[in-house]
């Protein structure tokens, strides 16, 4: 489709330039100057009109709106600042919604129900510190890699948990459905995990001696141990990820449209001064 409109804008401005060729005898210089002018100027009108029926052909759950679900309780990537949600997440959303000329939405849910909110149509995309997976992959596709984390395990300082290999046997607490979930449930077993809806809580949890370890992203790692004295971060990662942006697997010209802007976020810059905005260079 997008080779077709080419086509058509090619031809418009030829048959344009053979218009203003066949009305004139003897152009000047400054003439065939200006001709070759309004000719491009209508080429790339045509472009533009083919970028705009592009654009046309993705899906929004609500009219001129992109809507985002997230869980707004993971800095650095999203969280509350005076009842306003912000982060990197939120920042990158809202320059993709600039490129795509509409408004941002974002929809607050708990980090299990993202998946089936963006599957079932009601959001156009879920970004919320989101790692792929196979599972995940089954029912929502996933835009390209915007950001590199890291799994770590959170302790007490006085813990005897000193790597991850001494997790063995303990209670280790998780956000649920998380990947900090996915990984504990597969390695340690179901019995030793206890589920959070938010990652804040199952740290609460290792202050109060509920759970002996919390895994999480090492991000929201930092922001927790800097709010609770007397935990630490082990020095060894318990697994490296990729995050991604969550799509409809029926609405292929969002995922496309997303990764287009990342692309231009990521060319210019834009994406490395965000996510350096909110976690600096150490």
């Amino acid at each position: 489709m997008k080779n077709f409109k080419k086509i058509i804008a090619a031809l418009l401005a030829g048959a344009m330039l053979m218009a203003f060729t066949a009305c004139g005898t003897a152009n000047t210089a400054s003439e065939t100057e200006s001709m070759n002018e309004s000719v491009a100027e209508s080429a790339a009108s045509a472009e533009d009109g083919a970028s705009a029926a592009d654009a046309a052909d993705i899906k929004f759950a609500t009219a001129g709106k992109l809507t985002m679900a997230t869980n707004a309780s993971f800095p650095p990537y999203e969280y509350y600042e005076n009842e306003k949600i912000v982060g990197i997440d939120a920042e990158v959303a809202e320059l993709i919604a600039q490129k795509l000329g509409v408004e941002l939405e974002i929809k607050d849910m708990e980090f299990g129900s993202i998946i089936g909110a963006v599957q079932t149509g009601a959001v156009d995309m879920g970004m919320a510190g989101m790692t792929v997976t196979e599972d995940r992959l089954k029912t929502v596709d996933f835009s390209d890699s915007y950001a590199t984390a890291v799994q770590v395990v959170i302790v007490k300082e006085d813990s005897e948990i000193a790597t991850v290999e001494d997790l063995e046997g303990k209670k280790v607490g998780v956000q649920e459905n998380t990947t900090g979930d996915i990984y504990a449930s597969k390695d340690l077993g179901e019995d030793a995990v206890k589920r959070y809806n938010k990652g804040n809580d199952a740290v609460a949890a290792l202050v109060s001696g509920v759970v002996d370890a919390v895994i999480i992203d090492n991000e929201p790692a930092k922001s927790f141990v800097a709010a609770n004295e007397g935990l630490k971060i082990l020095d060894t990662s318990y697994a490296d990820e990729q995050y991604a942006v969550a799509t409809s697997k029926d609405n292929t010209a969002l995922t496309e449209a997303i990764n287009k802007a990342l692309g231009e976020l990521k060319a210019d810059g834009t994406l490395d001064e965000i996510v350096n905005k909110y976690i600096p260079a150490e």
